[in-house]
């Protein structure tokens, strides 16, 4: 017969749709308004302590919330409605202090049964509520006050090897460095050397109260190249800290002179997102100063470690390297089972190491662990709580060991609190120190306000394209619309079932794409009812009819979609952002459009007609 399907056709055809049912529901489970809760560092527990206190000050402030849920490192808080997520952030943020990170998020809701299928729903664009959005800012003075610490080791180390004699070497108000010499002739064998040496420096030689001063200021051009580098290393690492998260379709791109934007959609983890993004967390390789060492050129640091709290150490201000030489990081645990970080210094690296230590055995080196954070107060002004953020930096030494013997380019950092913070630490030295130290000047969650809109204008214009187009389906192709019209509906399911199984982000441009699907999904349909009406004009029979204008409509019908979704493919390979949302929805509606319109209303029309003998049509 002409028009029948065997019985496994059905049957594949039904599991396509079941299946696509299933993928397609948990998009029908809306997220919660949440706050996350974790510690500031990986010591910092989150216990039923912390979520008793925090309870707590969100009852007194009449605050409402769900029970909150306890992780192995957070916690999650929900909320009714995002105007109680973002009054609970402010109250929690002022309960707790600096010891913990209160991050906005959303909190799935999704069934169990859903879950245990691997089903999944979309995740969202930040223009619809699914992402954080990042500004930060990079300190370009800092940049340039770490390289010129750099500058002068370098420099120390190259009047020692000359063997020029000098008093001492400081850094002045203009970011300039002097240095002081007791014999002219010294000074002016020092002026030749580093002008040879350190091109990029304007070298000056001065007199004063029968000193000799030889002075050393970076050209613009230099000072210029510094700020450039710090950005573009900035945003090198940046991008290796989310590819480390797992984000998926990040932007980390620069703003202005001195700014870095950083969005990231669908995450789950803000808080944990925040700790790593926003670390400027590195390490500084320092000498045990001496005990008759001049205190002018020696700092005074604590352990970081809580058990050696009090304790202090004498460091040599020289740097012998920074975090900046490490090629590579991994954790492991040393003989006592203690967590461990191995260190893979780059050649220069290795070489700077190498002669330090080897010229140092039986002294004590230092690995100190610096970090640049933001300390948020909230103050009430007129009646709210308005945030205030103030920089500090932390320095801490966690780890203090006597040099046995010359150090290459491996070696390992031991004296840390937890696996977590090993693993952190490996994680930040792995995806790159920051040049310079990054400052939080916004963070945003877009979802409580304009996405929610968004979603709303955007599902209101797929209901509006949808009704016109079944209006217009059932009136002028009565039966035959009826089929039309359950395949676009089956069309639509298909297209979020799929994009949720491909974890595909969905932003306002991809509701356009939806929009635009829902549209070309009928026009498969209308070329083969058109060709089925011209067929029966011709007088050719019911069932002959039918099975010609699938037949000879399919080339038509391919042609046309190959040709757009060739397009597609060229948006999505060329262009960014909201251009590859558009092109990763069009490109899905087309594949399945194509199997509703032709497969799945071929299946409705064969189960309806096929086995009966048809004198006219419903068309």
């Amino acid at each position: 017969m002409l028009n029948r399907y065997p019985l496994w056709k059905y049957l594949l055809i039904l599991t396509v749709l079941v299946l696509g049912g299933i993928y397609a529901a948990p998009n029908l489970y809306p997220d919660d308004p949440a706050i996350q809760l974790s510690g500031a560092s990986s010591s910092t527990p989150v216990d039923a302590a912390v979520i008793k206190h925090v309870s707590r000050a969100l009852e007194k402030e009449g605050v409402d919330f769900k029970a909150p849920e306890i992780n192995e490192r957070n916690a999650l808080i929900r909320f009714n409605n995002s105007d109680d997520q973002l009054r609970g952030k402010a109250v929690v943020t002022q309960a707790l202090g600096d010891d913990y990170l209160v991050a906005l998020n959303l909190a799935p809701t999704t069934p169990d049964w859903l879950l245990s299928m691997a089903a999944s729903p979309m995740k969202l664009g930040l223009d619809l509520r699914g992402g954080v959005h990042f500004l930060l800012e990079v300190d370009m003075a800092e940049a340039v006050k770490q390289r010129m610490a750099v500058y002068v080791s370098e420099i120390r180390n190259k009047l020692r090897e000359e063997k020029l004699r000098y008093r001492n070497i400081s850094n002045e108000k203009d970011g300039s460095l002097r240095i002081k010499f007791t014999k002219q002739a010294v000074r002016d064998q020092a002026v030749s050397q580093l002008r040879t040496d350190y091109r990029e420096f304007l070298v000056s030689d001065s007199e004063e109260d029968g000193m000799y001063y030889l002075s050393l200021k970076l050209d613009e051009s230099t000072l210029r190249e510094i700020e450039d580098y710090a950005i573009k290393q900035n945003l090198t690492t940046l991008r290796n800290r989310v590819n480390e998260l797992g984000v998926a379709e990040p932007l980390v791109q620069r703003q202005g002179r001195n700014r870095i934007v950083v969005e990231l959609p669908g995450i789950q983890d803000t808080a944990l997102a925040k700790r790593i993004i926003g670390a400027t967390a590195n390490l500084e390789f320092r000498l045990e100063a001496a005990a008759d060492e001049l205190s002018s050129r020696t700092e005074v640091f604590s352990f970081r470690d809580k058990a050696k709290a009090g304790r202090t150490a004498r460091l040599e201000k020289d740097l012998i390297i920074t975090g900046n030489s490490v090629s590579n990081a991994a954790t492991g645990y040393d003989e006592n089972g203690q967590p461990e970080v191995n260190i893979t210094l780059d050649a220069k690296g290795g070489k700077l190491m190498n002669r330090a230590t080897r010229d140092n055995v039986g002294r004590s080196m230092a690995v100190l662990f610096i970090e640049h954070k933001t300390r948020t107060r909230y103050k009430e002004v007129n009646g709210e709580l308005v945030p205030e953020s103030t920089k500090y930096v932390e320095k801490g030494i966690i780890s203090l060991a006597t040099i046995q013997s010359a150090l290459g380019n491996r070696f390992r950092i031991t004296g840390l609190d937890s696996p977590q913070e090993s693993s952190e630490l490996a994680l930040l030295l792995r995806a790159g120190s920051l040049a310079a130290p990054i400052y939080f000047v916004e963070e945003r969650t877009v979802g409580p306000s304009l996405g929610q809109e968004n979603i709303e204008l955007g599902v209101k214009s797929v209901q509006i394209g949808l009704l016109l187009v079944v209006a217009f389906m059932l009136i002028y192709y009565r039966v035959f619309g009826v089929f039309a019209n359950i395949a676009l509906c089956a069309n639509l399911v298909l297209l979020v079932a799929v994009m949720s199984m491909l974890s595909a982000t969905l932003t306002l441009p991809g509701i356009a794409g939806i929009v635009l699907t829902v549209g070309m999904a009928v026009d498969a349909n209308v070329l083969i009812f058109a060709r089925i009406k011209e067929e029966l004009k011709n007088g050719v029979p019911v069932q002959s009819a039918i099975h010609a204008g699938y037949e000879r409509a399919f080339s038509t019908i391919f042609d046309a979609n190959i040709t757009t979704l060739l397009v597609a493919v060229i948006l999505f390979a060329v262009g960014t952002g909201p251009v590859k949302g558009f092109a990763v929805t069009l490109s899905i509606g087309i594949v399945t459009s194509m199997f509703t319109a032709i497969v799945l209303t071929r299946a409705l029309v064969n189960m309806t007609y096929g086995r009966r003998n048809i004198k006219k049509l419903h068309i």
